[in-house]
């Protein structure tokens, strides 16, 4: 190697360097596999990972450096201007094939019935720098499975010590929950107290580990991975639109995996992304035509009807009741070629009444959702961060971790939360308040003064704030309080698609969501939302929906759907519609058809499509997909304003946080996930002080009352709620009758 630069011409902070012959630049600092790879030149490796810091502890990445006395692991070693690298002469190939013998020693000759077989990166490189016959004779060492909870399983034999699980639970998840114990040949990868691992990102473990030894218990002998088929993807479970393949096996989704895409997820995917197709086939899946044959009980009495028949009685039933008689409401995740159709519908039929922002109490300020401020990609630049009315980590699990990743990088990250969210990063500053004085502590001057010096604020902005009653408040609060900082505004869209439906028009010029239950109207269209659980205030949409005459486009005929409709449509969920949805950056995001339709259902725009021809409605004489995304165009509404909701009453102030497993009716379907420690079931977290005034203490069961309804809830004591408020999670029945406002709270 020279001392003097070997390329004067190239930038001051690049070097030069010769692998296997071809000169290349890199930048100074990185290593020679980071260059290698760059080049499209293979270097084995086991331990090393793009996303994670260096381990060097495989060993398989040795190479040949000229000069260097021994192999240099290539993962480990910085390049240096003038250094010549050979990755295949005798040395480093003799090196690489010594630690492929080191390996196998131990390792379990159970290829055949190992999960991972055909897709096994200790397998692939075993073929080419394996030795045929082994020379080890003595007994393998067998090691102990831990159970690491419903979605990860293990075969710890398998084990090659790569410690890649380690990092990702460690930099990416930031829990720590797995590590190495014990030492030499002895050492294990566990975690220690043998309790299942509880981050939101565990099944990344899966996807980094190179060998079988952690893989995914949903999935497990279930399917070959030459018998599966990829299809691209979306994740629809939040704003971030997440890219994914869905492996099908002859039409069933086996499983979810990421695909890689920078400006998104990365090469990372949550848990609720990757195990809730398990909700696809729940029992209660809709699958044909339903038309109600009387009202005996709850959920009347029903028979199965054909395409045409429940088509024509829908038809009926929307004539009968158009124009400002008629309400429509669209779950926040439907595609935009369905919002496109809706909104045609809508105004075909002469009706202004027309909503996705189901989930919201306060919308008196005609907010609707927004694309984010700043790309989520440039969040990790962020030099400042705050975070407003959000459970960030439960609500968007991966810009949660580009936060982490910020704050790894030097971020101060503050907080304005009525609870103290479980968070996997320091917090330089913390205002811990009941949600009616969020707005104000926005308007302290002591946060202002904690941003001075930030070139690159961004404040976020979630559901615990969107959702409440005090949501126009906050808004007007956060979005001057971004404007005083010269900071990015990022509101969190309440929905995987709900830009995208605001953008394509479904939205109110006459009444909301809130409104045209408040006001009930003749008769509804209800398009994939399930009534009981996805509704602000439950009480009032069931008894709206209960006295009108309703169809419902849905996916499953679940118990509340057949106690307010009429007729039940079965339509497909994402995975098995060809579809766009627009995420929280505005990115137009397609997704293709990878599951089988179950039974009669149908793609929800062929469903529309029919509908609107026997309407009469004009604009709905395609006849492919192609016709259906050629009509979806921006369409301004002058959004309906509704009334702000009481904030009056007496007791304590209720924050509503989303479940992270039971956002929508998939989820809530998904077995592996409801077992999961992260859903701990309805309850109600109390401040300490406000439990022992009220005569209650952690585990205790307590009755708590509002004007929307009464329940009995398990009670938990956390010094992280804010005094004077309590903490409930939507998506369970329990809890979804209380509505939203304040509560009255009391021994059971």
């Amino acid at each position: 190697m020279s001392a003097q630069p070997v390329n004067p011409s190239l930038p001051p902070d690049h070097v030069t360097v010769f692998i296997d012959g071809v000169e290349m630049a890199a930048p100074k600092g990185s290593m020679i596999i980071q260059a290698a790879d760059k080049a499209g030149i293979p270097i084995p490796r086991f331990c090393y990972h793009d996303k994670l810091a260096i381990a060097a502890n495989c060993r398989m990445c040795l190479v040949e450096v000229e000069k260097m006395g021994k192999p240099a692991p290539a993962c480990a070693t910085p390049v240096m201007d003038g250094m010549r690298v050979q990755t295949r002469s005798d040395k480093a190939l003799g090196s690489q094939r010594n630690v492929m013998e080191f390996l196998l020693i131990n390792h379990p000759l159970d290829c055949p019935v190992c999960d991972q077989g055909g897709e096994c990166e200790l397998q692939d490189l075993s073929l080419g720098y394996g030795r045929s016959v082994s020379r080890f004779v003595e007994r393998k060492r067998s090691v102990a499975d831990e159970d690491l909870g419903p979605l990860v399983a293990t075969e710890m034999t398998r084990c090659i010590h790569c410690t890649r699980c380690i990092r990702v639970t460690g930099e990416i998840a930031g829990t720590y929950e797995l590590g190495g114990m014990q030492r030499g040949e002895s050492l294990q990868i566990g975690t220690y107290d043998g309790k299942p691992l509880t981050t939101e990102l565990s099944g990344n473990v899966i996807d980094v580990c190179p060998v079988g030894a952690l893989t995914n218990k949903v999935f497990r002998f279930r399917a070959r991975p030459w018998e599966l088929i990829a299809r691209e993807s979306l994740g629809y479970h939040d704003a971030l639109g997440s890219n994914l393949f869905l492996h099908t096996r002859r039409g069933e989704v086996m499983r979810t995996v990421p695909r890689d895409n920078e400006a998104v997820n990365e090469c990372w995917l949550s848990d609720r992304d990757r195990y809730s197709h398990q909700g696809l086939y729940a029992d209660d899946r809709a699958t044909r035509p339903l038309l109600r044959v009387a009202s005996n009980g709850d959920d009347g009495d029903w028979r199965e009807a054909t395409w045409d028949e429940a088509l024509a009685k829908a038809a009926q039933i929307l004539r009968d009741n158009a124009a400002d008689d008629l309400g429509i409401l669209v779950h926040p995740t439907t595609s935009n070629e369905e919002g496109a159709l809706i909104a045609r519908l809508a105004e075909g039929l002469g009706t202004g009444n027309l909503d996705h922002r189901i989930a919201q109490h306060d919308l008196s300020d005609g907010a609707v959702a927004e694309v984010f401020g700043m790309p989520v990609e440039d969040i990790e630049q962020a030099d400042a961060i705050v975070i407003v009315g959000s459970n960030l980590r439960t609500e968007l699990p991966l810009v949660h971790q580009r936060v982490r990743k910020a704050w790894r990088a030097g971020a101060r990250v503050h907080v304005v939360n009525p609870v103290d969210f479980d968070f996997t990063f320091d917090i330089a500053h913390k205002s811990i308040v009941a949600p009616s004085e969020i707005a104000s502590a926005l308007a302290s001057p002591g946060l202002d003064k904690a941003l001075e010096g930030a070139s690159r604020a961004v404040v976020i902005v979630g559901a615990v704030a969107e959702c409440g009653i005090h949501a126009a408040a906050i808004r007007a609060a956060a979005a001057d309080f971004a404007r005083r900082n010269n900071a990015a505004l990022c509101r969190v869209p309440q929905g995987a698609n709900a830009v995208g439906l605001a953008r394509h028009g479904v939205l109110p010029a006459s009444r909301d969501a809130g409104t045209m239950l408040a006001q009930p109207r003749g008769g509804y269209l209800i398009y994939g939302i399930e009534p009981g659980l996805d509704f602000a205030d439950q009480a009032k949409a069931m008894q709206a929906l209960g006295g009108a005459q309703v169809v419902a486009f849905s996916h499953f005929a679940c118990q509340s759907t057949r106690r307010v409709a009429d007729v039940i449509l079965p339509i497909g969920l994402l995975p098995e519609l060809d579809a766009t949805l627009t995420n929280l950056d505005g990115r137009d995001q397609r997704t293709v058809a990878g599951g089988k339709l179950p039974g009669e259902a149908r793609q929800g725009w062929k469903a529309l499509r029919a509908l609107g021809g026997l309407l009469g409605v004009g604009g709905f004489d395609f006849t492919d997909f192609a016709g259906a995304l050629a009509l979806v165009s921006p369409r301004q509404v002058e959004v309906a304003r509704g009334a702000a909701p009481s904030a009056a009453g007496e007791g304590m102030e209720l924050a509503v946080s989303q479940a992270i497993y039971r956002v929508d009716g998939v989820t809530r379907r998904a077995a592996a996930l409801q077992s999961h420690p992260l859903t701990v079931g309805p309850r109600i977290t109390l401040n300490p002080e406000d439990a022992s005034a009220a005569g209650l203490r952690d585990g205790a069961m307590a009755r708590v009352a509002n004007g929307a309804g009464t329940a009995t809830l398990q009670v938990a004591t956390s010094t992280g709620v804010a005094r004077g408020a309590a903490l409930i999670e939507s998506g369970y029945g329990a809890t979804a009758a209380l509505g939203a406002g304040t509560v009255r709270v009391e021994a059971a």
